[in-house]
């Protein structure tokens, strides 16, 4: 990896972290603003990264993973119709920005590791927050995406380097994630 390709990772991953600021006030719209601002630029970061990158593969498998998550997303608001805490609508049910952001976060993490894999969590895990902050979302609509996300962005994505990888797993007496590293 050159220098350059190396900076570019660690500055799109410093530009997403940037672009989540806290809300300069603390109101629903602050909240709502600083979530969306922060989700968008998670999407820019996860199709950005394999551009600047020349992974044409992980820009397919990005906009895959993102992608499917909206879909997914978008039909389990019109299968369980959920009001809103601010009684707006009945999508509440899973939050959107909370399911994007942590597929673009699981689709960084899973194609180039944790090295931005770290930061982007951080980033969608915020989106999470303002969403109930901004009185948009119910705790679980932001669980319940983020587990969307999560999953649809480790699934559909796959390692650059396959020396290590992380795999979730379920079962009926729970669930997890299997570290797997080849020496």
């Amino acid at each position: 990896m050159t220098l350059f390709h190396r900076r570019a990772r660690y500055g799109l991953a410093a530009a997403a972290l940037a672009c989540a600021p806290l809300p300069a006030q603390a109101s629903d719209k602050g909240w709502d603003d600083a979530g969306t601002i922060t989700r968008d630029a998670l999407m820019i970061a996860a199709v950005g990264v394999p551009v600047v990158k020349g992974d044409w593969q992980g820009l397919l498998q990005a906009g895959g993973s993102i992608g499917a998550t909206k879909l997914l997303t978008y039909g389990m608001k019109e299968a369980f119709p959920e009001w809103r805490p601010d009684r707006s609508d009945r999508k509440s049910f899973p939050s959107g920005h909370t399911s994007t952001a942590f597929a673009a976060a699981a689709t960084l993490q899973n194609r180039y590791g944790w090295e931005i894999g770290i930061p982007a969590h951080v980033a969608a895990a915020f989106v999470g927050f303002s969403r109930v902050q901004a009185d948009r979302h119910h705790w679980y609509d932001v669980v319940a995406g983020a587990a969307l996300g999560e999953v649809t962005g480790l699934l559909i994505t796959s390692k650059q380097n396959d020396r290590v990888q992380v795999v979730p797993w379920a079962g009926r007496d729970g669930g997890g994630v299997a570290l797997a590293m080849r020496f």
